[in-house]
């Protein structure tokens, strides 16, 4: 059994026995790394000298302290390649940052490296996150370890499909409007989006800045409790960044939901959702039923407009976001002979299809005469969405429903229908939105394909999201499911 099937606990016990090394956990990941990378397509680039020397360096202070220092020491990390990395290439999975080498750390890369984990490498994704299959990578295709022709799910494909094989105990993703949710849902592993301003942004690219948040993909809820405690935090850096405390996300982990009161929209089970996630979302209530809690069914009634509303104000963001990229300070740059025509053809050569689409609609509902009728509006509706969650959230403890209304996907079946394609996000969108945390855990398969449950809590409440989610995931270990490549 590969060592990344064990929980983070484990593999701390091991090593704390001397039964283990941090050089055995580097070699099996890069060894895992070069049996199916072939196959899944995940990294970007690797890191392997870099990683190598630290976890002999690791080994030596394990050696003389004979103790381990945080609840991450020593363990291989893979980070999206959206969130930047001092040394390290960090591209967007853009062309036009090819050659993008930065000179300092995001804050939640400083947060690990303080944690003593290893980076392992940066991960494919949809390029400058748009997207929900990473079939808009300007550099390959990631594919789903559990079916090799289907999409892992976006933006954060690259980080999902790792972790699902095996190449990384967990991963770091970002979500913009359900961009760890779905992967970890098509991958059947857990992603969590904490409140928005729970995790520093500083030094993740900018996508759509009031919506953008960095979160942990895992094998197991414990896991990616440990992960979220050691990332969260107030950053001066960040303007956006909450002065919360943070509580121990892993004390939640109890077991018990007895008493807890469940919301579950109809709107979440309406037309779209698939007949087999459906069912699969009714037999998980089920579970959970069984364990103590009672749910009823609920609306949020402005949902429906979540999708219209994201993409407005998630373009008019990207649009804002990406007119620096420009190839002049930085990336890749088109040599022409005035100013304007570099501009032009750098940034025209540089973004893909998908990118530019978004940047003239967010270009056009920014526009004079445009501004009220599209994007105040679409604010508009925001406020309307995070108020149903309030009033729901004021009689229940947590909402539940799909994370994604199918299973993954085929390569190629939606991504030349835009609208289709924005769809597949319609579950997740409302809590971006919002702001509200939530995660995905595996909730059992549906014609040999990963099905995720979404779990939606109140504002800086992950302890509960946690809790369910733990519940659930002891009570059923779908978790444990694993894909043959």
């Amino acid at each position: 059994m590969s060592l990344f099937n064990h929980r983070i606990k484990d593999i701390h016990e091991l090593l704390h026995k001397k039964e283990l090394s941090v050089t055995d956990l580097v070699d099996e990941s890069y060894k895992r790394i070069n049996d199916v990378e072939g196959k899944v397509d995940a990294f970007l680039s690797l890191t392997e000298d870099a990683a190598r020397t630290k976890a002999k360096e690791l080994d030596k202070q394990l050696a003389a302290n004979g103790t381990i220092h945080g609840s991450l020491f020593g363990l291989p990390v893979g980070i999206k390649d959206n969130i930047v990395t001092k040394g390290i290439r960090t591209t967007c999975a853009s062309k036009l940052l090819e050659n993008f080498e930065p000179i300092h750390d995001a804050t939640v890369v400083e947060r690990l490296n303080e944690a003593n984990t290893i980076t392992i490498g940066k991960l494919n994704m949809d390029e400058f996150a748009m997207g929900s299959s990473n079939e808009n990578s300007g550099f390959k295709v990631t594919r789903n370890p559990w079916d090799l022709d289907r999409v892992p799910g976006g933006s954060s494909g690259g980080s999902a499909a790792s972790v699902a094989a095996g190449q990384v105990l967990f991963s770091l993703g970002s979500d913009t409007g359900g961009s760890i949710r779905e992967p970890a849902a098509f991958c059947g592993v857990v992603g969590m989006k904490p409140t928005y301003g729970r995790v520093s942004r500083y030094g993740l690219v900018a996508f759509a800045s009031s919506l953008d948040q960095i979160g942990p993909i895992t094998r197991t809820v414990e896991d990616n409790a440990y992960v979220l405690e050691a990332i969260s935090g107030h950053d001066k850096r960040d303007s956006t960044s909450a002065d919360v405390a943070v509580p121990s996300f892993s004390e939640a982990l109890t077991g018990d939901v007895k008493g807890l009161h469940i919301a579950v929209p109809k709107e979440y089970l309406a037309e779209g959702v698939s007949e087999e996630v459906k069912e699969n979302v009714l037999q998980s209530l089920k579970t959970l039923e069984s364990l103590g809690a009672t749910w009823e069914e609920v609306s949020l009634p402005h949902s429906k407009y979540a999708t219209a509303a994201y993409y407005l104000i998630a373009s008019s963001e990207a649009s804002a976001n990406l007119a620096r990229f420009d190839g002049i300070r930085y990336g890749v740059r088109a040599e022409e002979e005035n100013l304007i025509e570099t501009y032009r053809q750098s940034r025209s050569q540089g973004f893909g299809n998908e990118v530019k689409r978004r940047i003239m609609l967010g270009t056009f509902a920014l526009s004079s005469g445009y501004y009220d009728a599209y994007y105040k509006k679409a604010q508009q509706v925001r406020t309307l969405i995070k108020r149903d969650f309030e009033e729901v959230f004021a009689k229940y403890d947590v909402i539940i429903g799909p994370t994604a209304p199918t299973t993954a996907f085929k390569i190629g079946e939606k991504v030349n229908d835009p609208l289709t394609m924005y769809a597949t996000d319609i579950l997740t969108i409302p809590v971006n939105l919002a702001g509200v945390p939530a995660i995905s855990v595996p909730s059992g398969l549906a014609g040999g394909l990963p099905v995720g449950l979404q779990i939606i809590g109140k504002f800086f409440d992950e302890s509960m999201v946690y809790r369910v989610a733990h519940a659930f995931e002891q009570a059923t270990k779908f978790n444990e499911l694993t894909p043959e490549l």
